[in-house]
Order: structure tokens, then sequence, then C-alpha cells
């Protein structure tokens, strides 16, 4: 029986496409296996985001290769879209699958064996022009929660950002194919689905028309017996239009955990950035959600050191953080992409400064999640223990993304159960105590 490994880099979105490909390989007759255990094929799945991410691809591979030296080796994803050629250099590799081909790869592959160190990778990667189209995938076996991806591709054009060029224009399932895979999800007894996307609130695009909308999706879904919660992973702030986050403060279903890029608080940093909103409306969307659901955990992601930032300009951002009722913050120093525009714009912030301002903002954020775990210490919550436990302890979450701890007990793995949240320890996360249901 052939084996394959794979290895994901990046997002939720990642995931689930990993996940589906896994899949397809099992339908193929391979059984999924660790690096250890020397497997026949190994794909690694890329993120392309920060040029880190680029830079993990050639270590990854090198690494894998030291623990099975004849794996026929995949790239796959952002990276293997936007620089397949540099990819195929990278010694070892085998194959690159762009976008649209990385679904396809079992049909473009029918020799395993590896290539000579003469021989160059094969290389199938269509120009994201093309009109591609929408592939569903889902995450499941891996992890408690399932990652279901329902949007792809963006139609924004932001100053510093390779993700429309890797995956092409905004496109999505539609409604009745979202809801046929929760159903199937829903039968793996999967108790929470994470709704995923490149630009998530800009669901509805079918065909590249406009036919329906993020808030109709939901609202479809709500209705689904069978699963417990569903959780939304991110949504620009433009996007977060008031009934959708009136609908989630009645749902049934949604639970109170919104994720929402803000990437500067500085308004001249935005509109460099080419992000289609104020600082002005990102506040006003905070403040409505914490008005609707005091509880609310709300997350943030945030560019520092982007071309032109003084020091001004990311003090404004830092104040403008420290005021908002957020819980937690996503930090990236900027890094230059190739073909965006802000690779080319002046008044270049040093690397050095880029680096000490997200480590300013990241003890922010720590100071920002202990006080919110902290406002609800004595409340009582459901939380969804994962599988799988790291030195006795096992770990999960509650409706509002409260991440707590306990003794590993297997029994609870996959569970909901009710906790009363009692203190915080050293390590800053909740430790609760176990409720009769």
């Amino acid at each position: 029986m052939k084996k394959v490994a794979f290895h994901t880099l990046g997002c939720k979105l990642n995931f689930s496409e990993t996940s589906e490909i896994g899949r397809l390989f099992t339908e193929k007759g391979f059984v999924t296996v660790t690096l250890a255990q020397r497997p026949h094929v190994f794909v690694l799945n890329t993120c392309s985001v920060t040029e880190n991410a680029d830079h993990k691809c050639a270590k990854i591979v090198k690494e894998a290769l030291k623990m099975a030296p004849k794996a026929f080796v995949i790239v796959i994803g952002c990276y293997a879209q936007l620089k397949p050629e540099e990819i195929a250099a990278i010694p070892g590799v085998d194959a690159v699958f762009g976008t649209h081909e990385k679904f396809k790869l079992l049909h473009w592959i029918t020799d395993w064996n590896k290539k000579r160190s003469d021989e160059w990778a094969t290389i199938q990667v269509t120009s994201i022009k093309e009109k591609l189209p929408f592939s569903p995938a889902y995450s499941l076996g891996d992890r408690t929660r399932t990652f279901l991806k329902v949007q792809d591709g963006c139609s924004y054009r932001c100053s510093f950002c390779t993700i429309p060029l890797a995956r092409g224009a905004s496109r999505s399932a539609t409604i009745t194919e979202v809801v046929t895979q929760v159903q199937t999800i829903v039968r793996n007894n999967v108790k929470e689905i994470v709704l995923t996307g490149v630009n998530l609130g800009d669901f509805g695009i079918i065909n590249q028309q406009r036919q329906t909308n993020f808030f109709e999706l939901i609202q479809a879904l709500d209705e689904i017996d069978g699963i417990k919660r569903f959780r939304i992973s991110s949504i620009e702030p433009n996007l977060l239009r008031k009934e959708i986050i009136d609908f989630v403060t009645a749902s049934k279903r949604f639970v109170p955990h919104f994720h929402i890029p803000l990437q500067s608080g500085s308004d001249k940093i935005l509109k460099l950035m080419q992000r289609r909103y104020t600082t002005a409306l990102y506040q006003e969307r905070v403040t409505y959600l914490k008005e609707k659901m005091a509880s609310c955990c709300i997350g943030i992601d945030v560019l520092v050191g982007f071309p032109g930032e003084t020091e001004e300009d990311f003090l404004e951002t830092y104040h403008f953080l420290n005021e908002l009722p957020i819980a937690y913050i996503h930090v990236f120093p900027y890094s230059e992409r190739a073909h965006t525009k802000a690779a080319h714009m002046d008044q270049v912030v040093p690397q050095k400064e880029r680096v000490k301002r997200a480590r300013m903002l990241r003890i922010l954020s720590e100071k920002k999640l202990r006080h919110f775990y902290s406002q609800h210490l004595g409340d009582t919550a459901t939380v969804l223990f994962e599988y799988g436990a790291d030195n006795g302890v096992m770990e999960g979450f509650t409706e509002n993304y409260i991440r707590v701890q306990l003794p590993h007990q297997p029994a609870l793995a996959n569970k909901l159960c009710k906790v009363l949240l009692k203190e915080i320890n050293s390590e800053g996360i909740v430790i609760p105590e176990l409720l009769k249901s």
C-alpha cells in the first residue's frame, strides 16, 4: 500500500484544502502517515502571505527528505502558484501544482518514482487570469473542529497583498452545495464548523456573477439540525453588515466570535494600503458588536512597518487598538512581496523598526487577552474539548473563544461540556471546573 504524508503552512483555508486532497489520495488506495513512517509521497501545501512563508518551503523539503529520502515531493498552494519555477529549482522537488491543478494532481501524476537530480520537476500552473472554478474543501479527522471552505479568491486589490495573484478572483459555492457539505460533515460526528474563505464576507459570486450573499448563507446554515456550532473565521469590516451582527446575536448556532482584519489604526496608512474602510467605520462595527454581544470575542489582524508608516502613524495604531474592546491581535511585520504596489513605495521602514513595532503590539495583545479572560472568570460556559493531549493536559474553547485546559480525560474529547471559568494559569490559559450537565 502506498503511503502519503502532508504538511500545511498558512491559513485555515489551506488546512481544509489539504484535507480534501488527502481524501483524493485515500480514494486511490493511499494511506496517510507521518514523515517518520517514510511515505512514498510527500505533499507540502504552501502559503505566500509573508516572505518568511516562502523561505519555509525549501527548509521543509530538505527536512522531509532527510526522513524520507525516496519520497516523491509535491509542492502546492499559493507559493506554488506565484513562483513555480523557483520551487521547481529546490533540490528534491518532483512536481509543482498551482491553485487550480492541485485538486487534479492525481490525474497528472502516474509515475511516483522520484526524479533524478538532473531532471526538472513537473510544473502544472494555470494563470489566475483564467476563469477558475470554485473547488470545495473541508477538513476532517485531523482536529476536532472542521474548517469548511465556502469561498475562494479575492477581487480586492490591497497594495500589499499577493493573495489575488495566487488564488484569482472571488468565487463561491452555492448555498445548496454548502448545506449538502455540512450535512455530510454532521454525519461524521462533528460539533463545530469554522466557515473559511479568502474574503469570506464576499460570499455569493458564482460563475462570475453575484447570485447570493453571506447573510443568506448563514441564515440557511442556522437551520441545519445536528450541528452545534458555526464559527466565522474572518470577515472584512466593510462586509460585516449590522444585519449579520444582529443575526448572530439571536442565532441558535453561530457563536459570539469575530475575527475582523484591521491592518492599521491610521487612516493615512489604510489609504496607502488601499483598504476599503476607515478607522471610524471599524470602530463603529466593534462598538456595535459589543453593544449587541457583550461577551463577544473580537480578534484583529494588524500589519506593522508598512512603507510610509512613521513612528506617529504606528503610535496612532497602538492607541487605537489600546482603546478598542478587543480580545487579541494577530501581528504581522510587513514584508515586501513581488508584483504588489507596496513593494515600489518610498519611505521604507527598517527591518529592526518593523520587529520592534510588532513586539510592542504582541505585548499589547497578551494584555488584551488576559483582560478579556479575566472579565469572564466566574462565568458558566460551554467548552468543546479537543482530541489529543500534550503533557497530560487537554484543551478546548468556549463559545466566545476562551481557551481552557484540564488534565487529560479522553472521554471529554469532542464533547460539549458545561464549565465554570475559575482562574487563569501562568501560561495565560483558563482553568475551569466541570459542571454536571
